[in-house]
């Protein structure tokens, strides 16, 4: 059996998301679901992902679309609250150093800008879309493999502007030092979130009901730390709605 919850795991959050993992194992055995006791956060995420045996695990919305939408089941999307977006939605904000005087998004079409990955919805098709409708896209590019990591070589000089999940960059403000020396310049428009997902032949109904259960007994405080407000159900559509850039699994 497999399971992960790694796209916003940080060493701050590993207690409410370890108690959080308790509470979704305890739903899943109520409902006759086996699950691992240890979450496989540190494995491939296409290896997780693609696991005949995957019980459950957070993918993005663009692998979602480009490599799994017909080999795993949606489970639902978990909601984080984001402001102006809907329930289980989210945005990048695209953030540059707090001291940069370029005002407007047009001044940065000559600037380095950091992505995650090429096949990431929030750090690099979303700031495609974004930046295409302002009529360009940035020729000059640097891969950081994380958005923490982006976030980090912006404020440190290395880039000049990135795009960040919405959520990750809320928690950036929490927790990173160098927040303070970025500030947003845009945000992107809003797509369905990062969702659950379990294999092809599992009960995903079942896994659904475990969930939203184990959300609803998580404590306040735990809810609070991992920015939880719900679960929802997204139509697999609206997923693969959402354009691909051309070069996104370059």
């Amino acid at each position: 059996m497999t399971a992960s919850l790694m796209m916003y795991a940080r060493p701050e959050l590993s207690a409410p998301n370890g108690r959080y993992w308790v509470h979704i194992r305890s739903e899943l055995a109520q409902r006759g679901i086996g699950a691992p006791e240890t979450l496989a956060n540190d494995q491939d995420m296409m290896e997780v992902w693609t696991a005949p045996d995957l019980v459950l695990s957070q993918t993005c919305g663009m692998p979602f679309r480009l490599w799994l939408h017909d080999r795993v089941q949606l489970v639902g999307t978990p909601d984080f609250g984001l402001p102006e977006c809907k329930p289980g939605y989210y945005n990048s904000a695209i953030v540059v150093r707090a001291d940069d005087k370029r005002a407007v998004l047009a001044e940065y079409a000559d600037a380095r800008f950091a992505f995650n990955q090429t096949h990431s919805q929030s750090g690099f098709a979303a700031a495609y879309a974004h930046v295409k409708a302002a009529g360009f896209w940035f020729p000059n590019r640097i891969q950081s493999h994380g958005h923490v990591a982006s976030a980090r070589m912006v404020a440190e000089g290395k880039a000049d502007i990135a795009a960040i999940d919405g959520v990750t960059w809320r928690l950036i403000q929490k927790y990173d030092a160098f927040a303070d020396g970025l500030r947003v310049l845009e945000y992107t428009a809003p797509t369905p979130g990062l969702p659950y997902i379990t294999a092809g032949a599992a009960d995903a109904n079942a896994t659904r009901a475990a969930v939203v259960a184990a959300i609803e007994g998580l404590s306040d405080d735990d809810r609070a730390a991992l920015g939880l407000r719900g679960f929802v159900s997204i139509p697999k559509d609206a997923y693969l709605a959402v354009p691909n850039p051309p070069d996104s699994a370059g």
